[in-house]
């Protein structure tokens, strides 16, 4: 079964070690908002972005969470690794 973006229906894959890494160390820095607006603290233990990688979604005990609205947008996250 393939997941996708709950908002686009975009296919979705997990996130590279390196991007997680660069997620987490932005979420540190409280420089990561969802598409709320909250901003993030706690760091993500995996995540799937976007075939597009314009939005990810954190996985909680091995479980996607594809909440719409707690999905992270890329846009914010200057230098991102693509």
């Amino acid at each position: 079964e393939i997941l996708c973006c709950p908002v686009s229906r975009r296919p979705l894959r997990p996130l590279r070690s390196d991007q997680l890494q660069w997620l987490n160390d932005a979420i540190a820095s409280a420089a990561v908002r969802d598409v709320n607006g909250s901003v993030l603290s706690s760091p993500f233990v995996g995540g799937l972005i976007t075939d597009d990688g314009k939005v990810i979604y954190r996985i909680d005990d091995d479980i996607p969470v594809l909440l719409p609205e707690e999905g992270v947008g890329t846009t914010q996250l200057d230098g991102f690794p693509g």
